[in-house]
């Protein structure tokens, strides 16, 4: 008789329970980080504190407004609050609080194309637990780039330029960050996150290196006491590393377990928060013969959560020399209906001799496909500008790619960009024009759009009863100031993600009227009502 049961060898059980211990693992740390961090929010006093114990975390996110607090948390600003229902909630209000989260999250670079508001209302324990480690690691990686903090140039190399450590992902410059301490306390450096922190060594070392010093009778330091280290019991040992880590207000994330078991998400948070509360990094003393380093742009920061949003693969950190390889293009072109052969595309590891020549194979490769398969304008654009990490050649495919994707909705309505463009502006107009409403646009270069009000009057329409016009203003005359009109705009981008539209553009793209954003913001809001039309 045939055997109608799996058998499961040793080998399978224990990697299901390795799993099923590292999604406990996570539920216990990230329940005790959003207690922590969102413990005295009146919004949110319902469901906190939760209890990391049981699959109560699971639970907290079904209303949404967790979600919505934690992404204002990791990126402050992303989402008017003003907009999140918490009052009264209905099944329906808290699907728009979970529809708003999860076109926030995307906007700020989460990857959420998987998941959906009826995942995250029945609580789905490895949907939840993926959402909210990509919204904490944003907000924890957020400033762990040298604009944000100039002491990270302490952390060249002999020999290393500048440029090369400005490439580095944040992973990498955390673990730079913890081996420039381990040098300086004299003690070895660690590779990773994982099997090198396990005897808790390295964090006992880095801990001494980064407490705050005496510097005068009413400045005391931090003692951190190294008697740990003599232990011999590692999961008892790493217990001492963590009560010494309390003292600098940084024990969280990991237990002595994960410690002990090298588990590399949750150490890497540790280490994260331990960098963002104590750098213990001065200005560098480098002479970089006039180097500059500029600060990302709103626009290439828009860019790149777009990329990121859509699961591009390896993550975008850096516009320009991310994509100095076409991988990550090529990628975006499949997202946009172009056909890419990848027996064609060199995968890496690139080799050492000859790697570039693969990486600028690629570029021209995907270049080739923007203009024959894509139709896209790009003179004067090719593989070599890509490769070198030349803005403005990268910015305008980079644009096209993002605009085509903006209203692939949209194709059926015609063919050319001018069109698409006007028959946008046409549907605008002749939407607000049926629902009375009095504030047409002559262009996505309209002044009138710096106040929002068509943006809010267009989703008045396509969606009424959602703007509280209390909360809109109008200003003397129609005359708004300049923080009246920040004000439209932020509750206008919230209003449209709460209602499905997966809206990139910032505030700021309103009010100062960028074309471009502009349009994406209106195309966006089109396709969602062409979308709810058809179903």
């Amino acid at each position: 008789m045939e055997n109608r049961y799996t058998k499961i060898s040793r080998e399978d059980l224990e990697d299901l329970k390795e799993a099923f211990d590292k999604i406990d693992e996570e539920k216990v740390a990230f329940a005790r980080w959003i207690n922590k961090a969102l413990g005295k929010d009146p919004d949110c006093s319902h469901l906190l504190p939760i209890n990391p114990e049981d699959e109560s975390l699971f639970a907290s996110v079904r209303d949404g407004i967790v979600l919505c607090k934690l992404i204002n948390l990791s990126q402050p600003d992303t989402i008017d609050e003003r907009v999140i229902n918490t009052k009264k909630l209905t099944t329906f209000t808290r699907r728009e609080n979970i529809v708003l989260a999860l076109n926030s999250a995307s906007a700020i670079g989460c990857t959420v194309v998987s998941i959906d508001a009826h995942d995250l209302m029945a609580g789905k324990p490895h949907l939840v637990l993926g959402l909210l480690w990509q919204i904490i690691k944003i907000g924890l990686f957020a400033d762990i780039e040298i604009t944000r903090n100039e002491g990270l140039i302490s952390l060249l190399m002999e020999g290393e330029d500048l440029e090369h450590l400005v490439s580095l992902s944040p992973e990498e410059l955390l673990l730079r960050w913890v081996n420039y301490h381990l040098i300086n306390a004299g003690t070895d450096t660690i590779n990773n996150f994982s099997a090198d922190i396990k005897d808790s060594r390295a964090y006992f070392h880095l801990l001494d290196q980064i407490s705050p010093k005496d510097e005068d009778e009413f400045h005391m330091g931090i003692k951190i006491n190294m008697a740990g280290l003599s232990e011999w019991d590692l999961e008892r040992r790493a217990e001492l590393m963590l009560q010494e880590a309390a003292k600098l207000d940084c024990r969280q994330f990991v237990s002595p377990r994960d410690v002990t078991s090298g588990n590399a998400k949750l150490n890497l948070a540790f280490v994260a928060n331990l960098y963002n509360m104590h750098p213990g990094l001065h200005k560098a003393k480098f002479n970089l013969d006039g180097e500059h380093i500029e600060a990302e742009t709103r626009e290439e920061k828009t860019f790149r959560n777009w990329m990121n949003s859509l699961g591009v693969s390896p993550r975008v950190n850096h516009l320009y020399r991310d994509l100095c390889d076409g991988l990550v293009i090529l990628q975006l072109l499949e997202k946009v209906r172009v056909v890419v052969n990848w027996k064609k595309v060199n995968n890496p590891p690139y080799p050492q001799l000859g790697g570039n020549m693969k990486k600028l194979e690629n570029c021209n490769y995907a270049v080739k496909l923007s203009k024959d398969e894509a139709n896209f304008s790009l003179v004067g654009v090719g593989g070599e500008n890509l490769n070198e990490g030349s803005r403005t050649h990268t910015l305008a495919l980079v644009w096209q790619l993002m605009r085509r994707y903006s209203v692939m909705v949209l194709s059926d309505l015609g063919n050319g960009e001018k069109v698409v463009d006007q028959f946008i502006l046409n549907w605008v107009n002749a939407t607000l024009k049926e629902k009375r409403k009095d504030t047409q646009i002559s262009s996505f270069k309209d002044k009138l759009i710096s106040t929002s009000l068509p943006v809010i009057d267009l989703i008045d329409a396509i969606a009424p009863t959602m703007v509280k016009w209390d909360m809109v203003k109008r200003g003397e005359r129609g005359v708004l100031k300049n923080d009246e009109k920040l004000n439209n705009a932020k509750y206008a981008i919230s209003l449209a993600r709460k209602i499905g539209a997966r809206v990139y553009a910032l505030p700021d793209d309103l009010v100062e009227v960028k074309p471009k954003m502009v349009m994406t913001v209106f195309a966006c809001l089109m396709g969602h009502n062409l979308k709810r039309g058809k179903c």
